[in-house]
């Protein structure tokens, strides 16, 4: 136990808070006993929940970290743990990486159920799913995730420039003087192409020249350790996984030929389209569907894009492609807040009342001809009008 504490005390000092992510006012930690925030691989999870331990309201040896792949629990219980912690002052227990642990759940869950006046935050892999878990966590535990920076974090992280986010409701009403504003700051197109090539994950600030080896090794154990964790598959699938990953790398974004896939992958259609899910909810691709309220998990996607800019240039043997790049750009952006949809008359529909187009700064409105409600997202403008908007706006969502 006293390792345990030393270990946490010595991250805590290395964490730094000269940039804290909006998401940690947003998570309502004083009203919940049981706090879960799931993520993928690279987002900031760990520094997330260090960061709050270092400005949450209790007095020393009353909070501990302690990350669940940690050789202490190959000799050590969770549960023993936690009552050892509660019994010796406890109050606020932080668990990291908790699809690391076999019998996380259930050990929480009595954690929960025995200690009423424990507080208990955990965080885990963006497959991580309380519904199937062995404890019946899902009705006790608030659930948050952590996405990837935006395009206004990328900017505010590097101390270029501090904005507010802007609701989609407002950025679509008043564009345009709001572009007029901010860009008396700063260019923004300045540094967009950065944010598209190294901007989505926090650990491009340790080394830009190998982000893009790091981000496809991150790729790589998201695939290897915690798809298994979760959902116990084999190897032989997780091989199958990355040949799949190939194949859509290069070629999104497409509509899939699930029979295709599944003759090149030598497997069924049913596994292919499972294989798809999976690499979704490792926030490695995004799947567009026709109707995203009434899906099966075997149902097939309309369209599959790679879910954010970054991985086009580390998986792309080629140079991206810049239409790619930029629809990339926006489902990055939108979908965290946002339902979005497949939809036939221009690229994506918003929650089932909005219609981007995304194109250069010539695109014009023809392909969205008799439609209300619809905008051009235009690349390559700093500021837009009426219904074309600069797309470098949606990077201020969140």
């Amino acid at each position: 136990m006293e390792a345990v504490f030393t270990k946490y005390l010595a991250k805590l000092q290395r964490t730094s808070t000269k940039f804290v992510r909006d998401i940690v006012h947003q998570i309502d930690w004083d009203h919940n006993r049981l706090i879960g925030i799931k993520g993928a691989r690279g987002a900031g999870k760990t520094t997330l929940v260090l960061q709050y331990l270092k400005q949450a309201p209790f007095s020393s040896g009353q909070t501990l970290y302690v990350s669940l792949d940690d050789l202490y629990f190959s000799a050590h219980r969770l549960y023993e743990l936690g009552e050892t912690f509660v019994k010796t002052g406890g109050k606020l227990l932080v668990l990291d990486e908790v699809h690391r642990y076999a019998n996380w759940s259930q050990e929480i869950k009595n954690l929960y159920d025995d200690f009423p006046d424990l507080r208990i935050v955990f965080t885990g892999s963006s497959i991580m799913h309380l519904e199937r878990s062995k404890g019946d966590l899902s009705r006790r535990a608030v659930m948050y995730h952590l996405h990837g920076l935006s395009f206004r974090e990328f900017l505010q992280i590097q101390n270029i420039v501090s904005w507010p986010a802007i609701s989609l409701s407002d950025l679509l009403s008043g564009h345009t003087q709001l572009a007029l504003d901010l860009t008396q700051t700063i260019k923004p197109l300045a540094h967009w192409n950065n944010y598209l090539k190294h901007g989505y994950y926090p650990y491009f600030l340790e080394n830009r020249d190998v982000y893009a080896q790091k981000l496809t090794e991150t790729i790589q154990l998201s695939l290897e350790l915690d798809l298994p964790a979760v959902y116990g598959i084999s190897y032989a699938s997780v091989d199958k996984l990355k040949q799949l990953l190939v194949v859509l790398a290069e070629s999104v974004p497409l509509k899939p030929n699930v029979s295709k896939l599944s003759e090149t992958l030598n497997t069924s259609r049913a596994l292919v389209v499972e294989y798809m899910h999976y690499l979704e909810e490792l926030g490695i691709l995004m799947l567009l569907r026709r109707d995203s309220f009434g899906i099966t998990r075997l149902q097939k996607p309309e369209k599959v894009y790679l879910s954010h800019p970054n991985l086009q240039y580390a998986l792309h043997q080629s140079r991206p492609d810049i239409g790619t790049l930029r629809e990339s750009f926006f489902l990055s952006q939108v979908h965290p807040l946002h339902k979005v949809e497949y939809t036939e008359k221009g690229d994506f529909k918003l929650d089932r009342q909005i219609t981007i187009e995304v194109g250069g700064s010539n695109k014009s409105r023809q392909q969205l001809a008799g439609l209300e409600n619809a905008y051009v997202a235009a690349d390559g403008i700093e500021v837009g009008y009426g219904s074309k908007v600069p797309l470098w706006m949606f990077g201020l969502l969140y």
